[in-house]
């Protein structure tokens, strides 16, 4: 059977989504109804679903060719999924919008309208702008939303209304004069381009009312705001030394008070000797940081199941690596008459350094395929 000719996509509409297997047609048909007329496409990225997402949507894209999924596989995150699903593209236009039907797929007419005739580089939608609206937020969230916008400030100068908005559209060349800078951290993918564009952005911002999730869950949970301070902490200073590095060397800084805290309860309170005091507390300061680094520095990447104990093990011979490297620098500098302080800061610093360099490649830096239940039967 030979394919039969169909015109090449306009526009692609992203959709990273994560268990939102009951929600796929019902966001399937909305986009059928919004985009009559229109030649477009739409990208499920799934992040290795548990409840099937991307099993459903592959079956659906054999009878639609206008239906695509691109599944990832070992690693997550909102940012990092629009931009693999708008690489995958070769539309000219790049919509990104949630897979809850939250956002109203009724207005991406007239953002692609707005982008074409006034040349634009992005339109928005927002809450925030006249006839828009938050639907039925509690005042919590729309404090802890407008606390957020305001720290936006600190990397986004463009007086944006909604900058933390996950509803928009651009073109595709200014997705490539940005992407190259683009973090990837968290999910406000929208202010990671406006921070990231090497000039001012050409914007409009439509307004829309944010809808109730149409089924499943919410994905949100208390990391997203650690996600968002990792964003602007990238943008402040990841042009001088990654973030990640950053946290990696927070933590490890933590991880020398748990290790005293340990020796001595250890030696001085269980009377233990010495030696197996400094080894306990090791041990214990080791795991410690590998935990609290799988959950905040490598959120994105975090290691379960199998692949926890896995890189648990990983990160043992990696810090031992770099405790060797610690001993080896700061006693060469202190035997060649350096300070002691001056030598043991070199030591630890040299040691961080490895410990990063080695575990950010053989501990986190390989995906891993989470271990995860059956997909649930078609229904």
């Amino acid at each position: 059977m030979s394919a039969s000719p169909h015109l090449p996509p306009e526009l692609a509409v992203i959709v990273p989504t994560f268990n939102e297997r009951d929600n796929v047609r019902a966001l399937i048909a909305a986009l059928d109804a919004a985009l009559e007329g229109l030649a477009w496409e739409v990208i499920f990225v799934d992040d290795d679903s548990h409840d099937g997402t991307a099993d459903l949507v592959r079956r659906i894209a054999q009878r639609d060719g206008r239906v695509r999924i691109v599944q990832r596989i070992g690693r997550r995150g909102l940012s990092s999924a629009c931009v693999e699903g708008m690489l995958a593209s070769s539309a000219p236009y790049l919509a990104v919008i949630d897979g809850d039907l939250q956002h109203d797929e009724t207005r991406l007419p007239e953002m692609l309208r707005r982008l074409k005739e006034k040349n634009l580089d992005i339109v928005i939608g927002s809450r925030y702008v006249p006839g828009g609206g938050t639907g039925d937020w509690d005042e919590s969230r729309l404090a802890t939303s407008r606390f957020a916008t305001r720290l936006s400030r600190l990397i986004v100068k463009s007086d944006l209304n909604d900058p933390m908005s996950g509803f928009f559209m651009l073109r595709r060349e200014t997705l490539e004069a940005a992407m190259r800078r683009l973090s990837g951290i968290g999910f406000k993918i929208l202010l990671d381009i406006f921070a990231s564009s090497p000039r001012p952005l050409r914007f409009e911002e439509v307004p829309y009312t944010f809808r109730n999730r149409h089924a499943g869950e919410s994905k949100l949970d208390t990391m997203v705001a650690w996600e968002y301070l990792m964003l602007l902490m990238d943008k402040l200073i990841g042009h001088i030394v990654p973030v990640r590095f950053v946290l990696f060397a927070m933590i490890g800084g933590l991880g020398v008070f748990v290790h005293l805290g340990v020796l001595g309860l250890v030696y001085r309170i269980f009377g233990a000797s010495f030696e197996y005091g400094q080894a306990t507390a090791t041990l214990v300061a080791m795991t410690t940081n590998f935990i609290l680094n799988n959950i905040f520095t490598y959120r994105d990447q975090r290691l379960r199941g199998r692949a926890f104990i896995r890189g648990l093990l990983s990160f043992y011979l990696a810090c031992s690596l770099g405790a060797v490297a610690n001993v080896g620098i700061g006693f060469y500098l202190f035997e060649r008459d350096q300070s002691w302080w001056l030598s043991g800061l070199a030591g630890a610093l040299a040691g961080a350094v490895l410990n990063y360099a080695l575990t950010s490649v053989f501990t986190w830096g390989k995906p891993k395929p989470a271990d995860r239940p059956k997909p649930a039967p078609e229904r």
